[in-house]
């Protein structure tokens, strides 16, 4: 079980776009705020990228940019440059209703240079997007090769961090990461702090400390949060009985579940099916059963 690609798959919604365009000295393309992740990668030249209240970033050939949370922001040519860039540009939408550390953790700007990372996997996924849109723009592989590229930015920058934190830092950790594994491999699984804490050896409360310490949401609190972001999922893309969504996120209750998805998202299961658009996510302390 990858966790990171497990949760980026059940945090995105719609379908990425991308396109190629080369931009002509002088330019300047300024994009407003939104909900998407957008990304910039310069294929050939270089740019400047700007941020309200950021320190303009540098962009080499090659460089990837990624803006987790959607801010305002200009790319435009860099000063000097004499010559035309070449961008490959795209945006993911994210239901930032399904509450997860991933979301909340990620810097404004994540900037990958080509000159400081390691050159694969990275690099392998954007030469294959790039040859796709140029050559094939419609073709139907160029939504995959997006998640796979959205997956590598995010595996290197994880990888980078030196100091990981959050999340972040639980996914690296041995015994954090593999607790971690086994909520995503099998959520529906009736887990309590007790059973997590001994698949990695550790006394309950030992576990329950640590696990929050780091990630920043107790135990139970996580598995909780993430069984009502996949019960979320399923009630928007499928036609499954609130008894089936119950049952496939670990409540064997139809009641228990309703009560429990209504304290995270604020309305009734069915309510939420039927709403359009997602409601805000109620940030409650909630627990696991």
């Amino acid at each position: 079980m990858d966790v990171l690609s497990d949760v980026v798959a059940e945090l995105r919604v719609g379908a990425p776009h991308a396109s190629r365009t080369e931009q002509r000295t002088p330019w300047d393309n300024r994009f407003e705020a939104t909900d998407a992740v957008g990304f910039h990668i310069v294929l050939g030249g270089s740019s400047r990228l700007l941020t309200t209240g950021g320190q303009p970033v540098l962009l080499g050939p090659r460089d990837v940019v990624l803006l987790p949370r959607g801010d305002a922001h200009s790319i435009a040519a860099a000063p000097g440059a004499a010559a035309s860039t070449v961008l490959l540009c795209g945006a993911y939408r994210f239901d930032r209703s399904r509450h997860h550390p991933l979301l909340s953790e990620l810097p404004a700007v994540i900037h990958l240079p080509a000159r400081t990372r390691p050159p694969a996997p990275l690099d392998a996924a954007v030469d294959l997007l790039a040859r796709e849109i140029e050559t094939t723009p419609e073709s139907g592989a160029v939504g995959p090769l997006l998640e796979v590229l959205l997956l590598y930015i995010l595996r290197t920058w994880y990888d980078g961090q030196e100091q990981p934190t959050g999340w972040g830092a639980a996914l690296r950790d041995p015994d954090l990461g593999a607790v971690l594994r086994a909520i995503h491999r099998d959520p529906a699984h009736p887990w309590t702090v007790r059973t997590l804490g001994a698949r990695v050896n550790m006394s309950r409360s030992t576990f329950a400390q640590r696990f929050t310490d780091t990630v920043g949401l107790a135990p139970q609190t996580y598995l909780t949060r993430w069984r009502m972001t996949l019960a979320a999922r399923r009630l928007r893309d499928t036609g499954d009985t609130l008894r089936v969504v119950a049952e496939n996120v670990g409540y064997t209750s139809e009641y228990a579940f309703a009560k429990a998805f209504k304290r995270e998202y604020g309305v009734a299961p069915g309510r939420y099916r039927h709403t359009p658009g997602s409601p805000d996510f109620a940030a409650t302390g909630s627990t696991a059963e």
